[in-house]
């Protein structure tokens, strides 16, 4: 008998050691888009460099999908099986306090969330898998537009993004303040809480101040009204659905002895499903009305989800946890973190498709804040961590 077959060498598995020698690209990227932060649906720079990086990858690209928004597709081997990753783009409305280089260059605009990194790590999973394809299937890089509350995701939604790039599972993720380089976390079912906006206009009747009965306040309306609607948390709804009703803005009155005929209300509303929302809804409009009613008074209320909650498939929850720790070891991964108040609008994408978002370490150092800071910043030291995680799990998923 002749010497046996040589064996089959293992495939080669993505670590971050392999996505290091893009930890210079990637960087540079980022930077590049923290200096010109644009807002939503105005990424018109940033959609470009995204574009041209991908097509340079040797991946084909698909312009203005919801407005601004890019996808890139690349395909290897014969699989039909479809994986979506899923980035931000947009900056926000704020001045930014930084001075370093990579600082903004348009006053009033800076990236004070991270998008900048989320893009960058996308761009560097994209680039290594273009040049390794170890996968079979068809990957679909999604650079969404418009995120900070404009409608981005449904924007994409509403112009065929999963009827012309379908997915059979979508993953996102966000950097974590105040958590770690080199650690995840990650979660089943509920990780963001949905978001509404509301606003609640009284209209009474104007008076001379010294005259109330001539009159009917709005002013004491719009209080009425604001302290009945923190009866709704506390007795509408079971203690275990948590939520929060907000009320951030009172506008009444133009004069010291003027009763004012009209008084507006604003606030935001965060709950974990839709059904603890809608009810928060229906409670407030009928508060609203009631409490009105009771002064003479009339009142219109609008109350809009903004952000649906965001729930992980607990099938793809389990799944992403796993490629986390193969990456970071089981010690840096946490399955199990606290719930998140603030909201995601990746979350109507996980409406449409099963899928997962997570949380990578932004670090602890000293000067680092919360996002959404005129000092906040990405931490570069995690940019080839998020493009690892990306790659592994296109790897893992659609293995050979």
């Amino acid at each position: 008998m002749g010497p046996p077959p040589p064996a089959k060498p293992a495939p080669m598995t993505t670590t971050l050691e392999t996505l290091a020698p893009l930890h210079a690209d990637m960087t540079v990227w980022r930077q590049d888009i923290h200096a010109h932060p644009e807002l939503g649906f105005q990424e018109n720079r940033t959609a470009g460099l995204v574009a041209r990086q991908l097509e340079a990858f040797g991946i084909t690209v698909t312009r203005g999908v919801g407005r601004t928004g890019v996808v890139g597709v690349l395909r290897a081997g014969r699989s039909t099986r479809r994986i979506g990753l899923r980035a931000d783009m947009d900056a926000l409305p704020i001045p930014e306090a930084n001075r370093f280089a990579h600082r903004s260059v348009h006053a009033g605009v800076m990236h004070a969330c991270g998008h900048d990194g989320h893009t960058a790590m996308l761009l560097g999973a994209a680039k290594y898998l273009a040049q390794t394809k170890r996968f079979d299937g068809t990957v679909h890089f999604i650079f969404q537009p418009a995120e900070e509350g404009l409608g981005g995701a449904q924007a994409m939604i509403d112009d065929g993004l999963f009827t012309r790039f379908p997915c059979d599972a979508i993953f996102g993720m966000h950097n974590r303040p105040r958590l770690e380089v080199g650690r995840f976390n990650v979660r089943a079912g509920p990780m963001m809480a949905g978001g509404a906006f509301f606003d609640i206009r009284i209209t009474g009747k104007g008076a001379h101040g010294a005259r109330p009965e001539t009159g009917v306040d709005a002013a004491l309306v719009a209080a009425q009204i604001v302290v009945s609607l923190q009866s709704i948390v506390s007795r509408n709804l079971a203690p275990l659905d948590a939520a929060v009703v907000s009320v951030t803005r009172i506008l009444a009155g133009d004069a010291y002895n003027v009763i004012p005929q009209t008084a507006e209300l604003g606030g935001t509303v965060r709950a974990f499903s839709r059904d603890v929302m809608d009810a928060v809804g229906r409670h407030m409009q009928r508060l609203a009305e009631g409490t009105a009613a009771a002064y003479g008074a009339t009142v219109e209320v609008d109350f809009r989800v903004r952000f649906a909650p965001t729930v992980n498939n607990a099938d793809e929850a389990e799944f992403a946890a796993r490629i986390c720790t193969e990456l970071v070891g089981p010690e840096n991964v946490d399955r199990n973190p606290p719930l998140i108040m603030a909201s995601e609008d990746f979350s109507f994408m996980l409406e449409q498709v099963p899928g997962c978002y997570l949380n990578i370490g932004n670090g602890v150092e000293d000067g680092g804040c919360e996002v959404h800071n005129p000092a906040y910043d990405f931490n570069d030291r995690a940019l080839p961590l998020g493009a690892a995680f990306y790659a592994r799990l296109i790897e893992t998923r659609l293995a050979a």
